[in-house]
């Protein structure tokens, strides 16, 4: 027997059309490429989407249909979020800090139509259209007809102002409803190992995703809270934000290109910003210029901390230094990417100092939704006691099961489980805490050593602006840490006292056994250390050292 309730398919333009229906004043601020604000509302956001609607209808866009987006976050984009995959195309947020060659790559691979772009990118725009030609065969950019970049585009593909094409539109474009498990946006992992491979998101799992993160103990944004997605909306659509918000009717504040700490400062004091979220870099930088100014954030109450672990300092400072809470959070964009979050329980709701600081370090609980166990080499699940570690695997309504065209299949097991490719331990509590890559973990004669552990200790050095840790080569060991730093401006490394930081923090043979000075450490287009990079260059050190 089935329950007597009514079906209705979980759409994402039923989100957008809750806040114009509920929370219609509720401000959209936007810091426009050019620097000035733009302010608007959910019902006027959402009456400009079904005008967007019935632009992409124009320009030939039907179901299915792939819609790139290659912009910061803004009005603009909110609205392409919506009215793309709110008339069942998909949309397709691509990463301004990837090279050139895998944008063309992911652009083709992905098949999209169109196109739309800040002018900031008219430069890589061009560089990339040769190569896009095929595919792509409109570029629209977003801004009016006095801001159009002057580039020329390969024959067959045109140039388009995304305000005279809204201009020349009407808003007469009713939201249509289909199957909730329709595709409704795709991203493309940032390709460290292979080439970057698209997961593509639904209707029901972005509703639900959204949903879960507004629980009391994750976001749990308000509608009277003021939020700030400094995490990119072409990363992760900036971690569910851009609808989570609304389904909350909280005001959506966003930075545009305009991410270092005096510009974010000035943002968040001006718009009263009650929360933010974004990776460690951004949240360092911030931090510098605070320390700087002598300013404070006398509005905002937390930081949503994720894409890569946090290390304690900025705890410690942000907590201590400026009342601002920090909540630690882990996902991937195969799951959505929220899988875990961070806040305390009535059993550890005491817990103060070291203790506390010690918790906050871990990743978190799982949300309601998702499932996640460790297992060991041989796929046996591994207690939850806080000491043993495996590899995370996570399954859940909005944990990919496949990747876009069918690469990777080895990270789907046959009883669905999605391997993330991380290195944890899950505490009786159910706090996880990611130890390593499973690529980058170190075996030191047969043991684990955590390399995110030790770059964590390493950058809380009063001299080191950032630091790495990889496996090298060793004669008797086999794998043994060595740690890579850079030096604040205007300071010195001495490595004696670099290493002195561990005394106490770790088991002495978790010590890293040398330390290398460079000037820089490459990332990925998301922030992350290019650890493989690392270990082609420096793997052998040890042994050189040796003889």
């Amino acid at each position: 027997m089935l329950g007597l309730m009514q079906d209705h398919p979980l759409m994402i333009s039923s989100i957008i059309r809750h806040a114009a229906r509920h929370h219609a004043s509720a401000e959209i601020v936007s810091k426009t490429t050019e620097g000035a604000l733009h302010r608007t509302t959910y019902a006027a956001t959402e009456a400009r989407a079904r005008r967007l609607a019935r632009v992409l209808q124009g320009l030939g866009i039907r179901p299915e249909d792939r819609v790139a987006t290659l912009a910061w976050n803004g009005y603009r984009h909110l609205e392409l979020y919506y009215a793309v995959s709110g008339m069942q195309a998909i949309c397709h947020t691509l990463n301004p800090r990837l090279a050139p060659a895998d944008l063309a790559y992911i652009i083709n691979h992905a098949g999209d139509a169109l196109l739309f772009a800040d002018t900031t990118f008219a430069p890589l725009v061009q560089a990339i259209a040769p190569e896009i030609r095929k595919t792509v065969r409109a570029v629209v950019f977003l801004c009016g007809p006095d801001s159009m970049p002057d580039i020329a585009l390969p024959e067959g593909m045109d140039l388009l102002c995304y305000e005279t094409l809204m201009d020349a539109a009407d808003e007469n474009f009713a939201w249509p409803v289909f199957d909730e498990r329709a595709a409704a946006s795709l991203c493309y992992t940032s390709g460290t190992t292979g080439n970057p491979k698209g997961v593509l998101y639904s209707h029901r799992s972005t509703v639900l995703h959204a949903m879960a993160i507004n629980q009391a103990d994750v976001f749990a944004m308000r509608a009277r809270d003021r939020v700030l997605p400094v995490v990119p909306m072409f990363h992760v659509n900036a971690w569910g934000i851009p609808y989570a918000a609304p389904m909350a009717g909280s005001t959506l504040i966003m930075p545009g290109r305009h991410l270092d700490g005096a510009s974010l400062t000035a943002l968040m004091n001006g718009e009263r910003a009650t929360i933010s979220a974004g990776v460690p870099t951004i949240w360092m930088g911030l931090l510098m210029h605070l320390r700087a100014s002598g300013e404070r954030l006398p509005h905002m109450q937390r930081f949503v901390i994720g894409g890569s672990a946090c290390p304690r300092m900025l705890f410690e400072a942000f907590q201590s230094e400026f009342g601002v809470r920090i909540d630690h959070a882990w996902g991937m964009t195969e799951t959505s990417p929220l899988g875990t979050y961070n806040t305390l329980k009535s059993t550890n709701a005491g817990l103060e100092g070291e203790a506390l600081l010690r918790l906050q370090e871990k990743q978190g609980r799982a949300l309601f939704g998702v499932d996640m166990r460790i297992v060991n080499d041989a796929g046996e699940e591994q207690p939850w006691d806080g000491e043993h570690t495996g590899h995370l695997e996570v399954r859940g309504p909005w944990v990919a099961s496949a990747y876009f065209d069918g690469q990777g299949a080895e990270a789907f097991s046959a009883d669905g489980w999605f391997a993330t490719g991380d290195v944890a331990s899950i505490d009786p509590d159910g706090y996880m805490e990611i130890t390593d890559r499973s690529k980058d973990v170190i075996k030191s004669g047969g043991e684990w050593i955590s390399s995110i552990q030790l770059e964590n200790i390493a950058v809380s050095h009063p001299d080191v602006a950032e630091a790495a840790i990889i496996a090298a080569t060793h004669p008797k060991w086999d794998e043994r840490p060595l740690l890579l730093v850079v030096a604040k401006p205007d300071r010195e490394i001495d490595k004696a006292d670099i290493l002195r930081i561990y005394d106490g923090k770790v088991a002495r043979w978790w010590v890293p056994d040398d330390v290398v000075v460079v000037d820089a450490l490459p990332h990925t287009a998301t922030g992350k250390l290019q650890k493989r990079a690392l270990r082609e260059t420096w793997r052998n050190h040890l042994l050189q050292q040796a003889g």
